[in-house]
């Protein structure tokens, strides 16, 4: 059975975050670290979400039934909204835990730490990169990778902290670098929903050019107007268009199957997965013409 590379890519990462969240459990025991013992139960958070995510990504994956004519895309679109809501949450808990110890510093086996920040370095690096590689658009698999990249950046300021209190005793330096990791991940968050909530009302794709579109299919021979032309994306990598080709009076069946092959053909190029073209000819009125 062929397995989508997304579905595939999460199963890796879910498998890794999975095994360093354990690790996470007994190395923040061993450690003494509420800091460490936090981030474990927040990478708990993170597997539920990416197993949610996997499950919606799989599901989207599954074609057109009655119900759902388009397919089920969207459901991908719907785990990336429902992780970003996790991501802000997680961020927003790691901001009211990080303040009060600028107050109140805490101090831990920074020894533990240092080794414990190296684990998490590389799991959720090498869980982080192997979304990354797939260069995917959507924009689940970039919520997803939102999550790992909050865990992997989260332990290198854990590492690059822990050798600052281990030579210093500057427990203050912790706090400051969790504050900047959340907010950074906070931004990138609320852009993402951004960008699943415009998918979800059917902006138009940000790779879209209406006004070039319509040139250039202005140029095939036969077509001499456009209109009620409309895009949108079912995930943030299908996109689906729907316009009206206005063709010579005299065109003939002959000419419109030409029309129609050269259409797919063009916007083929033009990252248009899903066209639907109906014809008029010349003198003929539409009731769709300023739609």
């Amino acid at each position: 059975m062929h397995v989508h590379p997304i579905v595939k890519n999460m199963r890796i990462a879910l498998l890794l975050n999975v095994s360093f969240t354990i690790i996470e459990f007994v190395g923040g025991i061993m450690t003494n670290s509420m800091a460490i013992l936090s981030d474990a139960i927040h990478d708990l958070g993170d597997s539920i979400a990416i197993v949610c995510s996997l499950v919606l990504e799989k599901k989207s994956t599954g074609g057109r039934t009655q119900l759902f004519t388009y397919g089920k895309r969207r459901l991908s679109v719907l785990a990336a909204f429902f992780t970003s809501l996790i991501l802000i949450a997680g961020s927003v808990v790691i901001l009211t835990q990080a303040i009060p110890r600028f107050f109140h510093p805490e101090s831990v086996n920074t020894g533990g730490v240092l080794w414990l920040a190296v684990l998490g370095v590389i799991f959720n690096g090498l869980a982080f990169f192997r979304l990354f590689k797939g260069k995917s658009k959507s924009v689940n698999q970039r919520a997803v990778m939102m999550h790992l990249m909050e865990d992997a950046l989260g332990w290198i300021v854990v590492l690059v902290g822990g050798f600052i209190m281990y030579f210093t005793s500057w427990m203050w330096i912790d706090p400051l670098l969790s504050v900047g990791v959340a907010v950074f991940i906070l931004y990138n968050a609320i852009r993402n929903i951004m960008q699943t909530l415009k998918i979800l009302l059917q902006v138009k794709p940000d790779n879209f050019n209406d006004e070039e579109i319509k040139a250039a299919l202005l140029k095939i021979p036969g077509i001499t107007n456009i209109h009620d032309l409309h895009a949108w994306t079912m995930d943030g990598e299908y996109n689906v268009l729907t316009t009206h080709l206005v063709l010579n009076s005299d065109a003939n069946m002959e000419d419109m199957r030409k029309v129609r092959n050269e259409a797919y053909h063009l916007l083929s190029h033009l990252e248009i997965h899903h066209p639907t073209l109906q014809f008029e000819f010349e003198g003929e009125s539409c009731a769709l013409i300023h739609c």
